[in-house]
């Protein structure tokens, strides 16, 4: 049977809390006493630092790693179809901490999902699992063929996507975010690759008030989503 792994106490307590099946759980000595939500689980077997370290691929996880089933991918189109949808849109990403990152915020502002491409993105991973402190549990993420197309697709009256551009045509304290909306954020150093741009309906920018030209891609999709998570409860 394939099987997910995914370490670090929180993402291994939120996968406590999502739909997917725990199958097989780890722990060092110490993280068994500290985690007293695992026995709503599998009950964890106890194992030397060096076989979690093993067992994780990483250092990095706090003396917990999981086996479940694999991550269950949601339908791009469903996503859209739903009623005012705030997606986010990865152009490119492979950076596993900023997907993490990107799919906290967007679990934590109620966005619908995140879209990403299925070549040249990073897809769900323990990694991901990680950064996202468990999110990816409770947000849909799609993988789609082709972004520009989809883009292409699902937009029009009672959706419209904006690509996020440090010189974008419009300020995000001047964008209208409260309808159905596609924030599209490209990779660090290259942005939306020209073809998507084009198929947005524009760009929006985030005010810099210093001398750093640009943010990080989770931190600008946190901004933007947090604005229209603003704009939305006071429309």
């Amino acid at each position: 049977m394939t099987r997910d792994v995914v370490y670090g106490r929180n993402a291994a307590r939120e996968l406590y809390r999502g739909p997917r099946q725990v199958l097989e759980v780890w722990v060092t000595e110490r993280a068994g006493t500290q985690t007293p939500w695992l026995d709503a689980g599998p009950r964890p077997h106890v194992k030397p630092e060096r076989l979690v370290n093993e067992a994780a691929g990483t250092r990095d996880h706090q003396g917990i790693v999981a086996w479940c089933e694999p991550f269950r991918y949601a339908d791009a189109y469903e996503l859209a179809a739903m009623e005012n949808p705030l997606l986010v849109c990865l152009d490119q990403v492979t950076d596993p901490h900023n997907l993490g990152a990107v799919a906290r915020s967007a679990e934590a502002t109620g966005a619908t999902g995140v879209i990403v491409p299925a070549h040249g993105s990073v897809r769900v991973t323990p990694a991901v699992c990680r950064a996202s402190a468990g999110a990816v549990e409770h947000l849909p993420i799609a993988v789609v063929p082709n972004l520009a197309r989809y883009l292409a697709d699902i937009k029009g009256p009672r959706l419209w996507a904006y690509a996020a551009d440090s010189e974008g045509s419009v300020s995000m304290w001047d964008a209208d975010l409260t309808g159905g909306l596609a924030l599209v954020f490209g990779a660090e150093g290259k942005g939306v690759r020209p073809l998507v741009r084009r198929t947005c309906d524009g760009t929006v920018a985030i005010p810099l008030a210093g001398k750093v030209g640009s943010l990080n891609v989770s931190v600008a999709a946190a901004v933007l989503l947090y604005e229209a998570r603003r704009q939305r409860a006071t429309s």
